[in-house]
């Protein structure tokens, strides 16, 4: 039962949402969910603030987004929302179908999760709600308390990348103050130059107006910028800010029309180097245009390392060019640009401690 609504959304978006809220969990469960407007309810959804007739009182915009209780008698079950939040249906500020499917697992039972991909993860993590996906981390969860869904085929949860998996590939990959970013769909692996663990997130954690499916990244050293691409747009991002006026179109780097997308990117000597499919093209970062002669053939350019280059970035005066090898899988090089010739070849993997 829908107690009370907050101002910040039509009526209509408030119900839409707590009710795709809960048929998250009802598609992987046989539970069903069925609203009522008056009488009790075992799950009682309500907008409040500050301290409000519980045990945990709200603290203000940016704190404590909601709770939920547990199953059992009286309160256990409901579920409120401060109403001092910012409550959208979009990326902005907090999400409210979002933030009200992870309280109802917590309204059937489930506790928080150490998965950082999962729904029950204790932070906040805005996704995409047209597309969003149980992972099976939740799917486990939820199965665990209440048996599988009744359905004849078997929901299964979104796929969420293994770092030792040999068929992991990198859609791309740059350096970022000393740290190591690597894009696979809508999460990217976080190599810390000092840390052993390698940390997995989602790219909205961190940029939520960012799409998911970053094709090429690169770091202006000179700048202290890192630039991302997806088709024919880039931004540009300083820290964890992304920068004004982005995104922009690629025919500022002077790419033509027939370039809708960017392979790899990778910045080394002031030079940026752009792999499109089986060409590449080198572009002055000081002088800011793309220089006479190009594209050229990858082939010839970058003997050893195919034609196709998945993802690159640059350390130690190497490049290092991720490249998929059909039954082979995904391969890394490392290439010495003074000598034009492959130092090193391992899989690409290794960037996350696989052995």
């Amino acid at each position: 039962r829908i107690i009370n609504y907050t101002p910040q959304l039509s009526t209509s978006d408030v119900e839409s949402a707590i009710e795709r809220a809960f048929g998250v969990w009802s598609a992987v469960s046989p539970l069903t969910f069925t609203r009522i407007v008056q009488g009790e309810a075992d799950i009682n959804i309500a907008f409040a603030q500050g301290d409000h007739g519980d045990i945990s009182p709200f603290d203000g915009p940016n704190g404590i987004l909601a709770h939920a209780f547990q199953p059992g008698q009286g309160i256990g079950g409901d579920a409120h929302f401060d109403a001092e939040e910012t409550w959208t249906k979009t990326s902005r500020n907090y999400n409210l179908f979002i933030v009200a499917a992870h309280e109802f697992g917590h309204s059937l039972g489930l506790a928080h999760s150490s998965n950082p991909v999962a729904l029950m993860y204790p932070n906040y993590i805005f996704r995409e709600p047209s597309t969003f996906s149980l992972p099976q981390d939740d799917i486990n969860g939820i199965q665990a308390l209440y048996g599988s869904s009744n359905r004849p085929i078997q929901p299964t949860g979104a796929t969420t990348p293994t770092a030792c998996d040999p068929r992991l590939t990198f859609d791309a990959a740059t350096t970022f103050r000393g740290e190591i970013l690597f894009f696979t769909d809508k999460y990217f692996w976080r190599r810390h130059p000092w840390l052993r663990r390698v940390e997995l997130n989602f790219i909205s954690l961190f940029w939520p107006s960012l799409p998911n499916g970053i094709q090429a990244a690169y770091e202006d050293f000179d700048r202290d910028l890192v630039f991302l691409f997806k088709g024919r747009q880039y931004w540009a991002l300083n820290g964890y800010e992304i920068q004004r006026g982005y995104p922009r179109d690629i025919s500022n780097y002077g790419f033509p029309s027939s370039v809708q997308a960017i392979d790899a990117a990778v910045s080394y000597r002031r030079k940026t180097y752009f792999f499109v499919n089986s060409q590449f093209w080198r572009y002055d970062n000081e002088r800011q245009f793309m220089e006479p002669g190009y594209p050229k053939s990858i082939l010839r350019s970058f003997p050893g390392i195919g034609n196709k280059v998945d993802a690159v970035f640059q350390q130690d005066s190497y490049l290092h060019l991720n490249v998929t090898l059909g039954k082979g899988g995904p391969v890394y090089y490392a290439f010495d640009l003074s000598t034009q010739s492959v130092t090193r070849i391992s899989r690409s993997n290794r960037w996350l401690n696989c052995r």
